[in-house]
Order: C-alpha cells, then sequence, then structure tokens
C-alpha cells in the first residue's frame, strides 16, 4: 500500500466539506486531570459520526463509478462512510456486517441507501462473504485499511492538526485494520517526523499488535472486545508493512479502560464516543505518568452508540 503525500494534500481540497475541518483544541479539563496536555480531534459531529467519511469519499473521488456498484465489509462505521459517498455519486452499494454488528450502525447504512446483509459471526467473517459477493457479480471490492486512496483521505487529520501553532509530542491513534494511522503517520513523518506515533488496540483483539511484534501477520481465533470499530482477528499484510514507515509503537488498552476514557471525556467535555472512538484516550490515560507535561493529541474517531449502550457505559 503506497501512500502518498501529494495525494493526501489533494484529498484535503476535494473530500466533502462535511468531513473536513473538525474541531481541534487543547482539553484544558482533560489536561488537568491527567496531567498530560490533550489536544482532541474531533471525528464524530458529521453525518455519520465518524472520520470514515474522509477516505471513502477520497476512494470513490479516485476510481469513479463503477458499472456493477461497490461491496464492502464493515463493523458499521465504514460502511456508513462507504454509503454516504456511493449515496452522493448515485452508485449501488452492498454492505457485509457480522450478524451481532451494532444495530445503530446498520440501520444508519441502510438509511444512506446501502443494502446491508448479516453474514458471519465477526467481521472478519463478513469479509469473507463481501469477497465472494464480489466475485459472484462483478461489484468493486473495497477494503479498508488494503486501499491507499482510503488511509490519504484519514490521513487528512494530521494534515489538519500540522496546522496548529504548537507541535505535538506524540498521537495516540486507534488501531484497527490500519488506514487511519497509516494516514495519520505518514504526514506527520513528512511534516512534523519528532511526533510519535502510537497505535492502539483492545486487549481482547490484539492481532495488530502481535504482528507489530512479529513483524508478520498473525492472527487469533477470537477478537472479544466491545470496541468493534478496531476488533480485527485477520490483519492486511500491507497495512503492516505501511506501519513499519509510519508508526513508532503498538499498545494495548482493555475494555475497562475504554470505558472509563468514554465516561471522562462525556463528563469532562460532554462528548459521546463509542469504545474504539475513546481507546487513544485511554492509552494516553494510561500513560499518564511517563506522558506528564508533553502535549499529545487524540482523534475521538467514532461515536455511534445506541441507546442501550448509553445508559450501560455512560449513566
Amino acid at each position: 500500500m503506497a501512500i502518498s503525500i501529494d495525494r493526501l494534500r489533494e484529498a484535503a481540497e476535494v473530500i466533502d466539506p462535511a468531513f473536513k475541518d473538525t474541531p481541534q483544541y487543547l482539553s484544558e479539563t482533560l489536561s488537568a486531570r491527567l496531567g498530560v496536555n490533550i489536544v482532541l480531534k474531533v471525528e464524530c459531529i458529521n453525518p455519520i459520526r465518524s472520520f470514515k467519511g474522509r477516505g471513502t469519499d477520497y476512494l470513490m473521488h479516485r476510481i469513479g463509478d463503477q458499472p456493477n456498484g461497490f461491496v464492502c465489509a464493515s463493523a458499521g462505521n465504514f460502511g456508513q462512510g462507504m454509503a454516504y459517498a456511493a449515496r452522493k455519486r448515485s452508485q449501488r452499494l452492498t454492505v457485509f456486517a457480522a450478524v451481532a454488528a451494532n444495530p445503530l450502525k446498520v440501520s444508519g447504512m441502510r438509511s444512506l441507501g446501502a443494502e446491508v446483509v448479516l453474514a458471519g459471526a465477526d467481521f472478519d467473517a463478513a469479509k469473507l462473504a463481501a469477497k465472494a459477493h464480489a466475485s459472484e457479480t462483478g461489484a468493486f471490492y473495497v477494503e479498508d485499511g488494503l486501499l491507499p486512496e482510503i488511509a490519504e483521505g484519514a490521513g487528512t487529520i494530521a494534515l489538519e492538526l500540522a496546522r496548529m501553532d504548537e507541535s505535538l509530542e506524540a498521537i495516540f491513534v486507534p488501531l484497527g485494520n490500519g488506514s487511519l494511522i497509516n494516514g495519520i503517520g505518514t504526514c506527520f513523518r513528512q511534516l512534523s517526523p519528532a511526533t510519535r506515533v502510537v497505535g492502539v488496540c483492545a486487549e481482547g483483539a490484539p492481532s495488530m499488535e502481535l504482528s507489530w511484534l512479529a513483524g508478520k501477520p498473525v492472527s487469533t481465533e477470537s477478537a472479544a472486545t466491545i470496541a468493534d470499530g478496531i476488533a480485527v482477528r485477520v490483519p492486511i499484510l500491507e497495512a503492516l508493512v505501511a506501519m513499519r514507515a509510519t508508526v513508532d509503537e503498538v499498545m494495548l488498552v482493555s475494555d475497562e479502560e475504554m470505558l472509563d476514557a468514554m465516561k471522562m471525556l462525556f463528563l469532562e467535555t460532554g462528548m459521546v464516543a463509542e469504545p474504539a472512538g475513546a481507546a487513544g484516550l485511554a492509552a494516553v490515560a494510561k500513560r499518564r505518568t511517563e506522558l506528564e507535561g508533553l502535549r499529545v493529541a487524540t482523534p475521538i474517531c467514532g461515536g455511534n452508540l445506541t441507546g442501550d449502550q448509553i445508559r450501560r457505559w455512560l449513566m
């Protein structure tokens, strides 16, 4: 996956304005609470409540219309991004999701015009069904983490952060299939090479962290975490190869640490984030002692919670 800084800059000019120039600010309350100067990049107040619209819109801009439409697999946020971009261009889209996928995300995909097929016990099983559908129908198969345009669109987050007056010592990035961290890492390597790029995985879905340590893809039998957005069981080789040039470290956080970060974010900022969206903040809180006094950032990259999840996790 060859990510281009020139295409990343182009993405910043052409992706849908609904996803660009999101709020970014030093949270004084969180900073005081943790003793770390925390810059939040708010990616959960757009039409799909996640950053995914950046990459999907740029992807469709680059590859153009497809006569047999598109197909992808998603835990929900990527599928909503694909659906938003496909509807904008009057393109057909089929999304495969796990049978236990977040119902709010499934409803969101369908309301945006996608056909949603529930297949498989988890995201990676749904991915196999999506690939089979593409082979049968000739639809253009889109795999998050594999196509560079998706990472380039996501990397515009870093381009916006780099415009702030003060530089960052580190950025903590939720790590799923790798598009977000590879896009952000590519940009910071060019514009702020001293900024440390740290990927954050869920303890219950450690395949990307294990793969990072092993230097090769390491699959796990299950992905047991509430953070469906980063619940990867089977890593993508190309994303791992790209990470060697874009990432400094990969770490784990527990479901409990993500829940604590979600509550902290809600109480201190009023923001509602899903577990994967708060994983970066959970990592900062976990490392607060060594980060004391430093200026670090994290994207709050998703906020799709059902009413029941809000009651159970935030109230």
